[in-house]
């Protein structure tokens, strides 16, 4: 009787003491990623021959306590390597867990080394070669709680490894992952006919075909560990493998399951059939290609067990949302008498399919955790019934109060932006508590920017809520799910208003009253044009005309561009960033503004105040972040702490009869018109003059003020 380890990816190891059980496997006992058990030598190879669900099979050879780099020697030295493999045997260790003495890996690894080549030279023994890649004999450590268990890799490469890949598709499942659905869900308990409208490379189907076919899953594999060691008995594993090889010849013939797969990607449907004859069952199974909002059943009843794509894997959120919502009420309507497992990582998206779920359980899929969750479809289920959408998706039962009134907003402000020469508006700010979002319309797009919940509000209700924003809006607007973008952030804690998401652009033209602007709606957290300054915008466009304008922390230069076209004699723009200010320059060229009365600086702009005070403009636009502390600053920046001193230093610049506006959107800013203006200073706020229609909902984060040299 031996002791062996089947490490297995972490929720695999109810399932994994199951099937060693079934197997016959004595001693099975639970651990973190894996199941410890015993067995003879020829249930060992069966089972390593079997498994469907283990990742890797050791025999352990020692398991003690390890306090020091000496007793983790000691404990290597003590093992007689040469009864295990031979000197002329490549080796190799893999070294897992740190914590204690052992600072890394490598560490735990060379001190192992150096025990098994002193052993074999001190046995008289030449010292084996060490291969890192293909050795002959594997031999695999763990490190845990000051215990150490140092095994030989009975298995060898990876067990979910089956053989039959040819290529793997864009987000693989792996093959024992699979198998644990099939094992978790029932199929494999009851198997019976099973689908896959998401089949991508047919794992999930040819790992059924191969259970129902009573196929060995290791029958295909090269090579295995235990080749090499020096207890193998190559008669007793031959006798394993041929009775494998009857079982699976026999199985075939026997097999009357049918197993179906379809995919809206036709290179996957290729790759899954190529797959499927490799692995010997090619005519159990039947690919398609099509879209899973299409599919039909094909039996009365059957198992559907499927891993959609999700966030990390493919598509928007919004348009994944919307597609779990269609797959849920399609399986609802069409699917009755089915019994539906499906894997996702994005617990939201699976909660889309609003079905009611029997059981939910965790799997994991390498590294990232998914829930996995079972129903069961009745056959006279149907979703509460209200007015259908023409696709046949009723969407009305989702945040009907929002959708009420994101309808009833744009029904007025319609009108207004046509009116008014815009069609880049909010149509949405937090209207409802519930619902805590910003939404904005940029010409025939929509950017969600979903606030930061109060702390009160658990996380996962705040979730539920932004998917049911998502979820209903497309039809609220009547636009596709794929021309709205969600974006993250905490409103107004400090954090740079230029923070860039990701290198992606969507990139379009928008109109403002005579001017046009290139906005970025995927690439930044905002767009490049701040929609509650618009009015403000133009008020420094109609102040413009045949002055010197000055155009401070001018973000893409929009404000710039309105006094260049309000007939500027000229514009001064200064960013700190050269990436706004090259930006700017493309919105004049927009334009069609040109010339060398247009200039553009990249600087410090409070640094550069100080040091061009000898300038003189007629007016200023200046609207300075709430708060900054860039690197490239000398700095850090509070515009309630620092207004006072900025405009101190700024007054400088302007001309005898100029004018400042001053404009930021921190809440609750308070103006120092007391000192301001014993500093020679005349103070006018004229917030209710800037606010635009769309903004009215929310006036607090808005305020504009006009200041001038005192008379």
């Amino acid at each position: 009787m031996f002791n062996f380890f089947a490490a297995a990816p972490k929720g695999f190891e109810y399932s994994l003491a199951c099937e060693l059980k079934a197997f016959g496997a004595h001693d099975v006992k639970e651990s973190v990623a894996g199941v410890y058990f015993s067995a003879p030598l020829e249930l060992a190879y069966r089972i390593t021959l079997w498994t469907r669900l283990a990742s890797r099979i050791v025999l352990v050879i020692y398991k003690g306590p390890c306090e020091s780099p000496e007793q983790l020697y000691n404990a290597a030295y003590c093992i007689d390597w040469t009864s295990h493999f031979s000197n002329k045997n490549t080796f190799s260790i893999d070294f897992h867990g740190t914590g204690g003495f052992i600072n890394n890996t490598q560490f735990g690894a060379l001190k192992i080394k150096d025990a098994v080549v002193d052993r074999f030279r001190d046995d008289g023994e030449n010292r084996p070669d060490v291969a890192r890649i293909n050795p002959d004999f594997k031999i695999d450590a763990h490190y845990r709680n000051g215990q150490v268990t140092i095994s030989m890799n009975f298995s060898g490469s990876a067990l979910h490894q089956r053989g039959y890949r040819s290529t793997t598709g864009e987000a693989p499942l792996k093959e024992n992952l699979a198998a644990n659905m099939l094992a978790r869900s029932g199929w494999q308990q009851q198997p019976t006919t099973l689908f896959d409208p998401f089949c991508g490379s047919g794992t999930i189907l040819i790992e059924a075909a191969l259970i129902a076919a009573d196929i060995a899953p290791g029958l295909q594999r090269e090579r295995f560990g235990f080749e090499n060691w020096r207890s193998h008995n190559a008669t007793m594993w031959q006798t394993v493998l041929d009775e494998a090889k009857a079982r699976a010849s026999l199985g075939k013939t026997r097999c009357d399951i049918k197993f179906y797969g379809s995919d809206i990607d036709s290179r996957l449907v290729a790759l899954a059939k190529r797959n499927a004859q490799n692995a010997g069952v090619a005519d159990l199974i039947e690919f398609t290609v099509n879209n899973a909002l299409n599919v039909a059943p094909p039996a009365s009843e059957g198992f559907m067990i499927s891993n959609p794509p999700y966030g990390e894997r493919l598509g928007s959120v919004t348009e994944l949302l919307q597609l779990y919502y269609q797959l849920g009420d399609k399986f609802k309507k069409e699917f009755g008498g089915w019994k539906v497992a499906m894997l996702c990582s994005d617990v939201e998206l699976i909660s889309s399919l609003k079905l009611k779920a029997d059981k939910q359980m965790k799997m994991f899929n390498g590294s990232l955790e998914c829930a996995f969750n079972l129903y069961t479809l009745h056959a006279k289920s149907t979703r509460r019934t209200a007015p259908e959408l023409p696709d046949g998706v009723d969407i009305a039962d989702i945040a009907p109060a929002f959708a009420n009134r994101i309808k009833k907003n744009i029904k007025q402000l319609t009108k207004w932006a046509k009116k008014e020469n815009i069609d880049s508006y909010r149509i949405y700010d937090a209207d409802l508590p519930e619902y805590n979002v910003a939404i904005d319309k940029y010409v025939d797009y929509v950017v969600i920017q979903e606030y930061s919940a109060p702390a009160s509000i658990p996380e996962a209700v705040t979730k539920r809520r932004v998917s049911d924003v998502l979820l209903s809006l497309p039809h609220a607007l009547g636009i596709s799910p794929d021309r709205i973008t969600l974006k993250t952030r905490e409103r107004q804690k400090g954090t740079n208003q230029y923070e860039k998401l990701d290198d992606k652009k969507l990139e379009v033209i928008t109109q403002e009253y005579n001017a046009r602007f290139k906005l970025n709606l995927t690439g930044y957290l905002d767009t490049g044009l701040f929609l509650d300054h618009r009015v403000t915008r133009k008020l420094v466009g109609e102040k413009s005309h045949n002055r010197n304008v000055l155009n401070l922390f001018s973000y893409t230069g929009s404000a710039s561009v309105h006094a260049a076209l309000g007939g500027a004699k000229s514009v001064t723009t200064v960013d700190m960033s050269n990436t706004y200010i090259n930006w700017a320059k493309e919105n004049f060229d927009l334009n069609q503004l040109s010339g060398k009365q247009y200039q553009f600086i990249q600087a410090d702009c409070l640094q550069w105040i100080k040091e061009n005070s000898q300038q003189k403009y007629e007016l200023i636009f200046i609207d300075p972040p709430t708060f900054s502390n860039s690197k490239r600053m000398e700095d850090s920046w509070d515009v309630q702490r620092d207004h006072v001193n900025m405009l101190g230093d700024l007054i400088k610049l302007l001309a005898p009869d100029g004018e400042i506006i001053f404009s930021n959107n921190k809440r609750k800013f308070k103006m120092d018109i007391d000192l301001l203006t014993k500093m020679g200073m005349k103070v006018v706020n004229i917030d209710d003059k800037c606010l635009p229609l769309d903004y009215k909902r929310n006036p607090h984060i808005h305020n504009v003020w006009l200041i001038t040299h005192a008379k």
